[in-house]
């Protein structure tokens, strides 16, 4: 069995979501997604509208997602991979080179966007202010 895990916020769930989930399932078999708790927002700088405890649910429904599992903190991603067994780490191009130092531990893959869409595209538009990328 392949597996794969990816990490994001995932606030305001959107098509470029969607297709970021479809792309990395198709990689594998498993599709683990690491969402990022309000605590860990909080020292990235980033405020979710949507709670962790509401995304996390949202995601568990999604079909191609297999398991979700809470990120507290920058420093996990490797024993995420160790423990899980990941085979592929899958993150959005605009994170290239960022995760190559788990390539000691598994395939990393980055994905093209989706143009046109991102969280922080949609919170601007609604005047919720200025936030970090997505």
């Amino acid at each position: 069995m392949t597996k794969v895990i990816t990490y994001g916020t995932f606030d305001l769930l959107h098509k470029g979501h969607i297709r970021l989930l479809k792309r990395a399932k198709a990689l594998g078999d498993h599709l683990t997604v690491c969402v990022s708790t309000d605590e860990f927002n909080a020292i990235k700088g980033k405020k979710a509208y949507t709670s962790f405890e509401d995304r996390k649910y949202i995601l568990e429904a999604i079909k191609y997602v297999d398991e979700v599992i809470p990120e507290r903190d920058w420093d996990q991603k490797i024993s995420d991979v160790k423990d899980h067994d990941i085979d592929i780490f899958v993150m959005g191009d605009d994170w290239e080179g960022q995760f190559d130092f788990l390539k000691d531990y598994c395939k990393v893959v980055y994905l093209p966007r989706t143009a046109g869409i991102s969280t922080t595209k949609i919170k601007k538009d609604l005047g919720l202010g200025d936030y970090k990328k997505d």
